[in-house]
């Protein structure tokens, strides 16, 4: 696994040992980054269920403003400062080592901005991703020009967004996995 394109290009990342990550492997990472290159640039990202990092440290390298990376295992998180440190990104990344859900809260304490983009790759088949939109609904750390993006299995059913402030505006499916695109509904 290596950093596709911007400042950090062609660094190879360390992951995790052990089968506990799925590390979104490079094709889907640039397809991923083909679809939110413009948005991109100049952005407050947060990585949640980061792994080895390697999708907030792809945004830093192509110019994100920041990353918050929120990983709650300690050898992910500590594999992600590692690549942070190698890829020279870890000054405009701050590693948070807990759960998703503890993560929004301090981040509600201690932040004023909304992040522009969130991606998030929980673990399958638990709806953390269920969870984790739900907090968000009643959150100030997104509005209406947030997009959070989720991966998921092929068969994560996501028809609920539609009864909260979100709504499912793309789908990109792959062979495994999907990548689900959510914004906030139009008032």
């Amino acid at each position: 696994m290596r950093v596709i394109a911007g400042t950090a290009r062609r660094l190879p990342l360390k992951t995790p040992e052990g089968l506990d990550t799925r590390p979104t492997t490079d094709r889907i990472k640039e397809t991923l980054f083909n679809i939110i290159q413009s948005d991109v640039g100049g952005s407050r990202f947060l990585d949640l269920f980061s792994g080895s990092g390697a999708i907030g440290i792809e945004a830093l390298s192509r110019g994100a403003a920041e990353c918050v990376f929120v990983e709650n295992r300690r050898r992910a998180a500590d594999c992600i400062r590692e690549n942070l440190a190698f890829t020279h990104l870890e000054e405009d990344a701050v590693v948070l080592e807990c759960d998703a859900l503890t993560a929004i809260g301090r981040l509600e304490d201690s932040r004023s901005e909304v992040f522009d983009l969130i991606f998030m790759d929980p673990p399958y088949g638990e709806e953390l991703e269920k969870q984790v939109l739900l907090a968000l609904c009643h959150s100030r750390l997104v509005d209406e020009m947030s997009q959070i993006i989720v991966e998921a299995a092929l068969d994560t059913d996501f028809s609920y967004v539609e009864d909260t402030i979100f709504r499912v505006v793309r789908e990109k499916r792959y062979k495994t996995n999907k990548h689900v695109f959510i914004t906030m509904k139009e008032q």
